[in-house]
This record gives structure tokens, C-alpha cells and sequence, in this order.
């Protein structure tokens, strides 16, 4: 796992060098840097697999050099299908090396993006990489198919910079941070970001399960010269299920994706909130652990209070798996003390969420590799607003009424442009919460999982220089997920998740957590810290409404996002931004208000 960062066009030692030190907390093991007259590298290191070797920038056959954050599960597997590759690690991310090596050995051409996904499809991780081919000047720049691991671009002074995370472009003096108001207010309606946009204006991710070619014209200059889709996600549900015979099938694919996710060189340990889907991770812990020949994981647990629902479910349910359990009560003033770090390190303007950055930091202390159960969700139809779609839907319509200007037609009117980060011409809420299909696809494929869900997990685990996986997300639990029924996720009198539950009922979970309902994380960790907080805030918060006047409709109903886009002001739009970081919350907000 680790930060990396680039320029393709005009590479600067000194640009890639702070790109390094503004990621740093990715990888605080090692960093280093690697250039040429055409592109550069930058990669800092937390060091995971192979820890005595595997140093980044690599360098491959053919004078190929690769930076890649992840971790490809397969790679032995793959090192056995290529053993002619001259490998100089034992580590996982050699395998892209390989696979690259051999492909390009038989092209006559400069292969094409379509050309590079076929070899691409044979990776099996978490992954965010870029690959330099001296020979073909091309740069290919990939995303693993559920955008797990970031990957962000933007284009400065005749430069296409990439990095894992777009606060590293402040290394070059020329970027200039903008808001972009149509990302924005996509966000407001939709509670996460849309399709590629980042809430910054020419800041745009790669998409999840793509492959970009980039190369340089005459005159130096980079331009995307193809790209295309490794794998999309949609759901392809079958016309029936029978738990007697299937539910057994449908966990197995679970823990041989916890298994998978067990390797490592370090510690690994568990996020428990107590919900089903961490409460399965830890259920499957021990066959996982021994298939895989290593150690059971401990387990994790932060909450308000030890009254707290998901406190008191954490507990039953380690006790009766019988691991151990590392428990953390939240400090009083854990909002005040850790909401400028947090809208530091998550680019966006959550704040009910604080309670992860506290959850790992604990776990940092004991493990550099968590598993959590984030994903279950979205495959499994867990979310509350999935059984009233309608009410959903009244909601999304009545915040996209509320935005300010022409942004309701912009983002409904069929005009929206790929090149400025949209996947589709428009998002017009009816249609996608016409039924469950549409919606369980659209959040798979434009944002909630990859831009809030796989965001949050990402962003505040290497705040704390944590490696988080998500085994939910496992290629064979997706694919088999994906082909169950829908009233087996959600309808039909039973309950949300029905298929999982019954998959859940093999297992030695009690019953009363194998059945407990879905909770919203953040509100239901720290319930009444966060509304004391917010109350306190209300007179600032008003102020913010009024700063922003233009959103104030739209921010109205949801009023704790003002406080989080002023410190998003703050800490990513102000010229000095990130050197506010150990500024307090009042010495922000303050500088936003009245700067």
C-alpha cells in the first residue's frame, strides 16, 4: 500500500519530491523518486508484502517502469504462468511487470488500451498504477474494477499530473485550486460525488475498471490516446435461489475472498462495528486464517459509550467467536479535536464520519492491515432507502430542485461532458430510483461505493498509514452477489440482505446479530456526541448558510455538510491550504467566514 504521484510531460524532481511529503502518510516506510526527460514517478511506501525488497519506482524489462498502489492477490499464480520474466522481488507488484512484459513482446504496434485490458483483466486485487513503456512512449494510467484504490488526474502547464490523492497537486506551483460547482452540486443532491468529478474543477479520477493510454504529441505535450473498460459492474440476477442449496456456496466465496486479503508480511487485524457485514468478516476469521497460514486477526470496536448499540454487539460478538478485542471509547471533544484532520485527509465535506479516524488510529498502533465489511451494501440492497425508493427518490428531486443557477438543467438537460468527468449525459433521479435494478447499479457504477464508501475506508485508514481491505468486494463474492435474485436482497417480505442473512446462519454469529437491521455508521457510533456537537455549532453553522447563500436551499435538511464545506474551503481552496492543517476548527471556519 502507498502513496504514488507523476507528471507525464515536463517532469519536475522537485514537484515529485513534494508530491512524496504531501503524501506521505501513505507510505512512510520509504519514498523515492525516478525521472526522465518525459515522465516522472514519485512513490512513498508502507510496506506490506515482501518488506526487505519490492522498492518503488520499479523497473521492468524493456527499460518499463511502474508505481502502483494495492495489492494484487494473485501474483504467485501469475508468477507461475510467466516464470521466463527475470523477476528481481518476490513481491505482489512485479506481477504487472509480467504480465505487460509478455504482452508487448508479441504486439508489432503500440498496443492499444483495448490490447493492454486484456492482460490487465488477469489481475485479481486492489489496485492503482502507472506504467511507463520507454519503447512505445506511452503511459498507461488503471483502476481496479471497484475503485478501491484512488487515482486522480488533472492536467497543469502542458503536465498531466497523477497522484493518489489530489491534495499531492499542490506540489506543483502552478495548480491553482477551484471549486466546481456542478460537481458540487451533484454532491448536495446525490450525498456523494458523481462519476469521476472530485469537487475540484479540472480534478478528475480515472474510472474505476479502466485503462487510460497517454503519450505526448510533437511538441511534448500529453493527450489521452485511447482508453477503455476492464470491467463494468451490473447486476445479472438469477430467477431463483435456494438457500438449502446455495447459501453454503455464497459464503465460501466469502471466505476465500477474507483468506485472499490475508496476505501480508505485518499484522492484520478487523474492523468490528458490530453490524452484520463486519460481524461476517469476523465469522469466516479463523477457517480464513488457517486456510491462508496465518495468524486469527484481532478485532477493533470504537463507540461513544460502552451503553452504545454497536459497542454492546461488538462485544457479543467477539466473546463469541472468541477473539481478541481492542475497544475504544471516543474523547468528548473528539469532533472539536478531529474534524480539521479529518476534512483534511478525506477531500470531501463529511462529518458525521469523524469516528473512523479515531477507529484507526487505534488499530495503527498494533496492525498495518485492516479488513471491513464496506460493499455489502451496495451488493446486497442493505441500505434503508433501498426498500422505499420512492421517498428516496421525493428526496433527491427536492434537493435538485434547490440548487442554485442553471445547475438543475445542466445536470438534467443530456449535456453533461466525459472530458469534465461524467460517465453519462445526465442524472435525473426519477429514472434511477425507478426500480431496485437501476439504483443498486448506479451506485455500483457512479459513486456511492467508490467516491463516499471506498473514499472514507481509503483516505482515513492512510491518514494513519493503516492498509484497509474490503473482502466483501472479492471477485468471486461479486460475481455471485451480482447473480442473485432480487427478492433475495431486498423484497418479497423478507428482510434486506436475505440471501447474506441465510449465508450468515452457517456460521457460529449469534442469531440476534445475524438478524440486527441495518444502522447509518456514523450517527449510530457517536449519536450523541454528534448532535451535541452540532447544536453547539448552530449559531456558526447558521453563519456558514449565509456565506453560502447560493446552497442555502440545498444545504437546508442536511445542514452539517455547511461546516464541512467551509473546512473543505479552508483546507483545499484557500491559496495556503494545506498549510492550515493545525489550525482548530474555530480558527478555520473563522478564516472562512470572515477571512
Amino acid at each position: 500500500m502507498c502513496g504514488i504521484g507523476g507528471m507525464l510531460g515536463n517532469p519536475d524532481t522537485t514537484v515529485l519530491t513534494r508530491m512524496n511529503q504531501l503524501q506521505r502518510h501513505r507510505g512512510p516506510d520509504a519514498s523515492d523518486v525516478w525521472q526522465d526527460g518525459n515522465v516522472g514517478f514519485a512513490h512513498a511506501r508502507l510496506a506490506i508484502v515482501d518488506l526487505e525488497s519490492s522498492a518503488q519506482p520499479m523497473h521492468g524489462e524493456r527499460g518499463t517502469v511502474l508505481v502502483v498502489n494495492g495489492e494484487i492477490y494473485n501474483h504467485r499464480s501469475i508468477r507461475a504462468d510467466h516464470q521466463n520474466y527475470a523477476y528481481a522481488t518476490s513481491g505482489d507488484s512485479e506481477a504487472i511487470l509480467a504480465l505487460h512484459a509478455r504482452a508487448v513482446s508479441t504486439s508489432q504496434h503500440r498496443p492499444t488500451a483495448r490490447e493492454h485490458a486484456e492482460w490487465i483483466k488477469r489481475l485479481d486485487g486492489m489496485y492503482a498504477f502507472a506504467l511507463w513503456d520507454p519503447k512505445n512512449r506511452q503511459m498507461l494510467l488503471c483502476r481496479d474494477p471497484m475503485g478501491i484504490k484512488p487515482l486522480t488526474r488533472t492536467m497543469v502547464s502542458n503536465s498531466l499530473l497523477f497522484a493518489s490523492e489530489v491534495k499531492a497537486f499542490r506540489a506543483h506551483e502552478d495548480h491553482v485550486p477551484r471549486l466546481d460547482p456542478l460537481a458540487l452540486g451533484a454532491r448536495l443532491v446525490w450525498e456523494y460525488p458523481l462519476d469521476a468529478t472530485t469537487l475540484l474543477a479540472d480534478v478528475h479520477q480515472v474510472r474505476p475498471g479502466t485503462v487510460e493510454c497517454w503519450s505526448l504529441d510533437e511538441n511534448g505535450r500529453p493527450f489521452l490516446e485511447s482508453t477503455t473498460d476492464i470491467e463494468r459492474q451490473r447486476l445479472a440476477p438469477t430467477t431463483s435461489w435456494d438457500p438449502s442449496q446455495n447459501a453454503e456456496s455464497l459464503l465460501e466465496t466469502f471466505v476465500h475472498s477474507v483468506e485472499q486479503r490475508l496476505m501480508a508480511d505485518v499484522p492484520v487485524g478487523i474492523v468490528l462495528s458490530g453490524g452484520l457485514d463486519s460481524s461476517l468478516v469476523c465469522a469466516v476469521a479463523e477457517e480464513a486464517a488457517q486456510r491462508a497460514g496465518q495468524p486469527v486477526p484481532a478485532c477493533w470496536t470504537v463507540a461513544e459509550s460502552e451503553d452504545n448499540p454497536d459497542w454492546v454487539a461488538a462485544e457479543q460478538v467477539a466473546s463469541s467467536l472468541d477473539l481478541v478485542h481492542h475497544q475504544h471509547l471516543l474523547e468528548h471533544d473528539a469532533f472539536e479535536k478531529r474534524l480539521p484532520k479529518l476534512a483534511w485527509h478525506g477531500e470531501d465535506a463529511d462529518v458525521t464520519v469523524m469516528f473512523f479516524h479515531p477507529l484507526f488510529e487505534a488499530m495503527s498502533q498494533h496492525v498495518k492491515v485492516g479488513l471491513c465489511g464496506q460493499g455489502a451494501d451496495e451488493l446486497h440492497a442493505g441500505y434503508p432507502r433501498y426498500g422505499d425508493l420512492a421517498q428516496h427518490g421525493a428526496a433527491l428531486n427536492q434537493r435538485m430542485q434547490a440548487l442554485p443557477g442553471t445547475l438543475k438543467d445542466d445536470l438534467l438537460n443530456g449535456t453533461l461532458n466525459p472530458e469534465e468527468g461524467w460517465y453519462a449525459p445526465q442524472h435525473d433521479p426519477e429514472a434511477t430510483t425507478a426500480n431496485l435494478t437501476n439504483m443498486l447499479n448506479f451506485e455500483l457504477e457512479h459513486g456511492q461505493l467508490s467516491n463516499f464508501q471506498l473514499r472514507l475506508v481509503d483516505r482515513h485508514s492512510m491518514a494513519h498509514s493503516l492498509e484497509v481491505r474490503v473482502p466483501f468486494l472479492g471477485r468471486q463474492h461479486r460475481d455471485a452477489s451480482g447473480r442473485l435474485p432480487l427478492s433475495w436482497k431486498r423484497g418479497s417480505g423478507r428482510e434486506e440482505k436475505a440471501a447474506l442473512r441465510k449465508a450468515a446462519d452457517l456460521t457460529r454469529l449469534p442469531k440476534e446479530i445475524v438478524r440486527r437491521p441495518k444502522l447509518p455508521a456514523g450517527r449510530a457510533t457517536s449519536p450523541t456526541m454528534l448532535q451535541r456537537f452540532l447544536d453547539e455549532r448552530q449559531s456558526q453553522t447558521e453563519e456558514l448558510l449565509s456565506h453560502y447563500a447560493s446552497w442555502a436551499p440545498v444545504l437546508r435538511g442536511q445542514e452539517e455538510l455547511a461546516l464541512g464545506l467551509g473546512l473543505f474551503d479552508a483546507l483545499h481552496l484557500a491559496p495556503d491550504g494545506h498549510k492550515n492543517t493545525g489550525k482548530t476548527l474555530d480558527q478555520l471556519i473563522t478564516g472562512v467566514i470572515s477571512p
